[in-house]
């Protein structure tokens, strides 16, 4: 019976008919009474974690209802609600929880770190801030496909302290993206109150420095949250733009349940417990005359049946039987290469060039395909590769960014989920840096977590040997060949940079792609002026022999080559990988059993380099026909040194020559 006056939040039921009024009270109480069980589950043991969302329900029900069902939304660890107002069974979900076969993950990831296309919805992964920038991403591809949709993202008041949190909001800002920033303040981030997270009175007010429009929410008050989402949500469709909202709320529960509410205060918890808002809007529901005792227990009844019944079905799923072939073969998602022949006219031109080439036919043949980075439109690029697109392609797919590269690559995975193709060029390769997190923790691992792949090629200007010092001259490859589900593409001629760069943008899978700046222009071939493509994983053997197997690539080949020209009797192979991620390791295989020594020489600095994988194999699978040790040459230890005569003495090639003459003597 109704034993409480609706006195702690005050609603507005602003013309919504009598059956939106009641959808609204089940979209809360669906979610409250699965937390409920899940909890009962947790100390049971028959799920291993939960992340409460007790006390917040009507953000992740109002903002949801308040959405089209083919709208994206991006939500957070507390947001259950979004994924059953969204309609997803609950078999699945629970499925999910428990790590079965008919979940969303096939058991490889827990709780809401998943995503589903079916449901548009795009689930976080822990490190939080990255999800705001996909939201861009994915609302810039319909801005662009002018679809009049808007997608709306979660973060926490935690997160906001993140850099991604200002990146996203100030891409969104310059673009005029439809993004509705979600935060859920909450009061505490696990156990950090407010006062240690910010130093403003609202979040909200931050929109003010974006130079766009906020609002501040009542969280607890569904109808408040429905109502004026509503409203937004239709405004925006018509009026691109990003808005941001501040939901103010409460977590009355742990971060996660193991870790209690010891650290908050009693008297916080019992006043907004009496703001729940589930109870309340239960007893305006009873004041309005929608709802009774007799109403609400059928309702209640009807959903503890549902779960019930779902729960039954979830466990009576058998437990995922591992496979090593389907565990490896999802790491990247199916590529059916289709080769397009080189044709016969060529012409002579630099590395840079066939870059440039390569960027543009992708572009003609790829009317999805965006660029962004770093004065890469009117300007061209540091090193003028993109000079003209703007011109060809317009500024819609050429796109100047501002300097964040995390939110950019993040941008690019959005664009990626919402149908499209995206390159980032990464001014030079040493600040991907900045950009580390999205590529390995969210390009890379899409595809393996929740079969969603990343159709994405990142641009890298790399190398030593020009004078540019510390900040602007790594060969950094090594950081991005140890990450499961990222491609690796380094190419030391024009003719392959241009074939394997077509191939990679044909790739659905992000591919990382190396381009030494110190070949772009002293490194010139006969490249075919037509579209043609270069298989991944095909080494080149540029020479032939007997005595010796050489294997590089980049800028390490043409130090190779210097010797080799200048010794007649050396009778190598000398092996171009062009590819190191997927490697091809049957080129070397053969050719090692075939010579009986093998040298490696990278630029990178030599602990912890492609050149230490390769001896392993070398060693695992050609031992016994070795006649020495093999033998890896790589850069000093040391950052890259800016002065001429310190870079020299920094670079392996000052070492390769007498290392190669020694070893052939062995």
């Amino acid at each position: 019976m109704k034993t409480v006056s609706n006195t702690h939040i005050e609603f507005n039921s602003n013309g919504l008919a009598n059956e939106k009024l009641l959808e609204l009270y089940k979209g809360m109480l669906k979610p409250r009474m699965i937390e409920e069980k899940m909890l009962v589950l947790l100390r049971q043991g028959k799920i291993s974690k939960w992340f409460s969302g007790i006390g917040q329900e009507a953000i992740s029900v109002g903002v949801t209802k308040a959405l089209m069902e083919d709208e994206y939304i991006l939500p957070m660890h507390r947001n259950l609600g979004v994924f059953t107002a969204r309609n997803i069974p609950l078999n699945r979900l629970f499925e999910q929880w428990q790590g079965k076969e008919g979940g969303f993950t096939k058991g490889r990831d827990r709780s809401f770190h998943f995503g589903t296309q079916e449901y548009k919805i795009v689930g976080m992964i822990s490190h939080l801030g990255p999800q705001l920038g996909v939201a861009d991403g994915i609302a810039l591809g319909d801005l662009l496909n002018n679809r009049k949709k808007i997608t709306a993202v979660f973060t926490g008041e935690g997160g906001t302290s993140e850099g991604d949190f200002h990146e996203a909001l100030n891409i969104a800002s310059v673009w005029n993206l439809p993004v509705l920033f979600c935060i859920e303040n909450n009061g505490y981030g696990l156990s950090t109150p407010v006062k240690e997270q910010y130093n403003c009175e609202n979040l909200v007010d931050r929109a003010a420095g974006y130079g766009i429009e906020g609002h501040l929410i009542d969280g607890n008050n569904i109808l408040e949250v429905y109502s004026t989402i509503s409203t937004i949500a239709e405004d925006i469709r018509s009026n691109p733009r990003p808005v941001l909202i501040e939901f103010k709320t409460f977590r009355m529960r742990g971060h996660e349940e193991a870790s209690g509410t010891k650290y908050v205060p009693q008297e916080l918890l019992n006043e907004w417990a009496l703001k729940d808002p589930i109870e309340n809007y239960k007893n305006h529901l009873y004041d309005l005359g929608l709802l009774n005792d007799k109403i609400d227990e059928e309702l209640k009844r009807n959903i503890k049946l549902e779960i019930d019944e779902n729960l039954n079905q979830a466990y009576h799923q058998k437990a995922i039987t591992p496979s090593l072939s389907i565990e490896l073969n999802d790491i990247y998602k199916g590529f059916d290469y289709k080769h397009f022949k080189e044709s016969y006219n060529c012409k002579n031109i630099r590395l840079v060039d066939a870059i440039s080439e390569g960027l543009k036919q992708s572009m003609e043949k790829h009317d999805n395909l965006v660029i962004m980075g770093q004065d890469i439109a009117e300007y061209g690029g540091v090193f003028k590769i993109t000079e003209g697109f703007v011109e060809s392609f317009g500024k819609d797919r050429v796109r100047n960014t501002p300097i964040c590269e995390s939110g950019i690559v993040s941008t690019a995975m959005g664009l990626s989920i919402n149908g499209m193709k995206a390159i980032v060029e990464m001014q030079f390769a040493d600040f991907v840096s900045s950009g580390f997190n999205p590529i390995v923790n969210y390009l890379a691992k899409s595809h393996y977590r929740w079969n969603e792949n990343a159709d994405v090629v990142i641009r890298m200007p790399c190398g030593a040997g020009v004078g540019a010092g510390p900040f602007h001259s790594q060969t950094n490859e090594a950081w991005f060949t140890k990450t499961p589900g990222l491609k690796v593409v380094y190419p030391a001629f024009p003719r392959d940079a241009k074939g394997l760069l077509n191939t990679a943008v044909n790739d659905p899978n992000p591919v990382m792609f190396f381009e030494h700046k110190g070949l772009y222009r002293s490194i010139y071939q006969e490249v075919p002026e037509n579209y043609y493509t270069i298989p991944f994983g095909e080494a080149a053997v540029l020479k032939e022999g007997k005595d010796i197997t050489i294997i590089s690539y980049g800028a390490g080949i043409h130090w190779a080559l210097d010797v080799l020209n200048s010794h007649d009797d050396i009778d190598a192979d000398l092996i171009d990988l062009r590819t190191l991620q997927p490697l091809d390791v049957s080129s070397i295989i053969q050719s090692v059993k075939k010579t009986g020594k093998a040298i490696i020489l990278q630029e990178d600095t030599l602990f912890g380099g492609i050149a230490s994988e390769i001896s392993s194999i070398i060693m695992e699978n050609c031992f016994e026909y070795l006649d020495a040790p093999v033998k890896r040459i790589g850069s000093l230890e040391t950052p890259i040194p800016f002065a001429k005569e310190l870079e020299n003495q920094f670079l392996g090639r000052t070492y390769f020559e007498a290392a190669l003459l020694e070893l052939l003597k062995y």
